[in-house]
């Protein structure tokens, strides 16, 4: 497939597309930041039906159930969430403890696993493709990603519909559109994750700079996102 049309496309242009390509075999995966709150406003208004998990790790910050509540009120939204399975985070945390993430960047990588890539996996097995809320201004890491591509480690096709959106027009949109957003935005998180991994930036600092801030930029994704081919 040529995936390079994309590139000039709406992100609402995108999303219709997907949505009629794959039906209910396409899911947007949603952590609740405000990219993918935009994304949620935008699916709701083309399809109330399209389907949206989220990965809950168990290690969620108040602020983000509180968002999802919201979304689930204004959008008449069911969520579908994937916790991890317990027999794993119990035989993790009994032999490493229970911040094992700040021990190494192995450790940290185990613990993303249990709890975001494992219940990611299973989510994956009802789908062809998947819809996410990357923009290539988050890291070093995302720069080169398509707008629509083939994931490769997962084998599905892969919408990252914001991919070109810069932060104010994710904000005018949220604005305009009267989007319900994590409250942590408005405390200097730019980016969201679990609580533990989590902290505000300060002035100056890269928007990624509290995810995982004790590592260097390089590394900082725990496999959610490896690199797809634009084909």
């Amino acid at each position: 497939m040529d995936f390079e049309k994309f590139e000039n496309q709406s992100a609402q242009d995108a999303l219709s597309w997907a949505l009629e390509t794959y039906g209910d075999k396409i899911a947007l995966a949603c952590s609740f930041g405000v990219e993918d709150m935009v994304l949620v406003d935008m699916l709701a208004k083309i399809n109330p039906k399209a389907r949206i998990f989220t990965l809950d790790t168990g290690r969620l910050a108040q602020e983000t159930y509180d968002v999802m509540d919201a979304a689930r009120d204004k959008y008449g939204i069911e969520f579908e969430v994937m916790f991890p399975q317990t027999a794993a985070v119990e035989e993790m945390e009994s032999k490493n403890g229970a911040n094992l993430f700040y021990q190494s960047i192995e450790s940290r990588k185990l613990c993303c696993n249990v709890r975001k890539m494992e219940p990611l996996r299973r989510a994956f097995a009802s789908l062809d493709a998947w819809i996410t809320g990357l923009r290539r201004e988050q890291a070093v890491t995302r720069t080169d990603i398509p707008k629509v591509g083939h994931d490769e480690g997962n084998d599905l096709i892969k919408v990252n519909a914001l991919i070109d959106w810069s932060e104010d027009q994710i904000w005018a949109y949220v604005k305009e559109n009267k989007v319900p957003y994590n409250l942590l935005h408005d405390q200097g998180y730019p980016s969201i994750g679990c609580a533990p991994c989590t902290r505000a930036v300060k002035a100056g600092e890269d928007i990624r700079a509290g995810r995982w801030w004790w590592e260097r930029p390089d590394q900082k994704e725990c496999g959610l996102h490896a690199k797809e081919q634009a084909q």
